[in-house]
């Protein structure tokens, strides 16, 4: 290879390089926004929903079956 294909070749490297290393900064923030949102939809479904109720019922039987209590 001639020098001026190897000083492209290392500048275009350098530049990818760069991208994936930097291109994702903050992103993890918004990621995790992003799960808070689902848990507070869920939380919000299970509060106005039946759902909500037969879930706590079943959890309060399986503790009961545990501890012996039922």
């Amino acid at each position: 290879m001639n020098r001026w294909a190897v000083e492209h070749y290392l500048k275009a490297a350098t530049r990818l390089t760069h991208r994936r290393t930097h291109g994702d900064r903050g992103q993890t923030s918004f990621e995790y926004l992003g799960i808070a949102v689902v848990i507070a939809v869920i939380i919000g479904v299970l509060a106005t929903t039946g759902i909500g109720d037969a879930i706590q019922s079943a959890i309060l039987d399986a503790i009961g079956k545990i501890s012996g209590g039922k």
